[in-house]
């Protein structure tokens, strides 16, 4: 399971499409990101409902209560965990489950915090379940309870700890477990950004990084950012360098189509990958059903990543169907690619239209 998970994550971020953060948009995404609520583009029902539940927090003079976002990676928790320690005026610390090893380490952690502070998990089910256990009394008691002395000389002491906040964040909700769920007093979920919002999102980056860029050229990056800022930016910044070497600097939607292109990256927001996994299907086993293990198999890619990287987009933009038989490619697929698609089935014929 951590084979797979590592090679996940590697191959997550070696594309060009991938919503996680590629090494060189660490610093590329902190100058990018908002400082407060009224920055922060897109998300509105969220922000509606941090806004109030930061200002009832502040009006009582108390710490947040444990907040837990979750939705797919790129969609701005980590910069919304930001945004919420702003508009509060506390101190933010910021780790990740699989950071935190040994129990030792969360405690160092927490007894570092002071009143009010959040402490912000990314990836939080990723920890371990002794360090979750320990976890739990802090979040619940604000206490930590440790071990004094090995063996039969060993006594229990409990620590004070000051009112904090954890905020967590999570790419797989369903992982998390009861317990740790059950001491969030908040939940929301983000989810993918639509057109509007992304331009708006790029507008912005651009104007910070003194970036020309027409309408068109907005839209262009836009449409092919796959709904996630994270990727919205660093199109932007691969179609800003393109500008520079073979255009005046500014960007228009020639300049961005042709960047793109040159990325590989279709009008849909596809890379070669996610072309290959819908042409396999297609040409090599006449557009399904097909076990996803076999289509692992056809591609030389593991089944997680192909369930958890590839398709989730897919089934998105509705280019393919999970069936009880396997995984079948839609009409829509058919058109993307260019291909001649297949004759409606009299099975298919005969059934009912319910929105004609």
């Amino acid at each position: 399971m951590a084979g797979s998970r590592q090679e996940e994550d590697r191959t997550l971020t070696d594309r060009t499409v991938s919503p996680k953060p590629h090494d060189e948009d660490k610093s590329f995404d902190l100058s990018l990101r908002p400082k407060r609520l009224a920055e922060y583009i897109g998300q509105e029902r969220l922000k509606d409902n941090l806004g109030i539940f930061v200002a009832a927090a502040k009006a009582r003079g108390e710490a947040l209560d444990h907040l837990l976002l979750y939705g797919p990676p790129g969609l701005g928790k980590t910069t919304m965990a930001t945004v919420v320690a702003n508009e509060v005026g506390v101190q933010l610390r910021i780790t990740s489950g699989p950071a935190i090893l040994i129990p030792g380490e969360l405690a160092s952690i927490l007894t570092s915090l002071q009143k009010g502070d959040i402490l912000f998990i990314d990836e939080i089910h990723r920890l371990s379940r002794i360090v979750e256990e320990t976890l739990y009394p802090a979040m619940e008691d604000f206490a930590l309870d440790m071990m004094l002395g090995k063996g039969m000389a060993a006594k229990p002491i409990r620590l004070r700890l000051p009112r904090f906040t954890v905020i967590g964040a999570t790419t797989r909700y369903a992982l998390l477990s009861s317990p740790l769920r059950d001491r969030f007093g908040a939940t929301y979920r983000l989810d993918y950004y639509d057109q509007q919002a992304l331009e708006q999102i790029v507008v912005r980056s651009a104007r910070i990084l003194g970036v020309t860029i027409d309408r068109e050229g907005t839209a262009e990056i836009a449409r092919r950012a796959r709904g996630t800022p994270r990727l919205a930016n660093r199109l932007l910044k691969r179609v800003r360098d393109y500008a520079q070497v073979r255009g005046n600097g500014a960007i228009s939607r020639e300049v961005a189509d042709e960047a793109l292109r040159l990325l590989d990256i279709d009008q849909s927001g596809l890379d070669e990958i996610d072309r290959r996994v819908l042409r396999t299907i297609i040409e090599k086993f006449d557009g399904g059903p097909v076990g996803i293990a076999t289509i692992a198999a056809a591609i030389s890619e593991e089944v997680d990543t192909i369930e958890e990287v590839y398709e989730p987009y897919l089934l998105q933009l509705g280019f393919l169907d999970r069936t009880p038989r396997g995984r079948v490619a839609t009409r829509r697929a058919y058109e993307h690619l260019r291909l001649p698609t297949p004759p409606i089935s009299p099975v298919e014929a005969e059934q009912p239209r319910l929105f004609d």
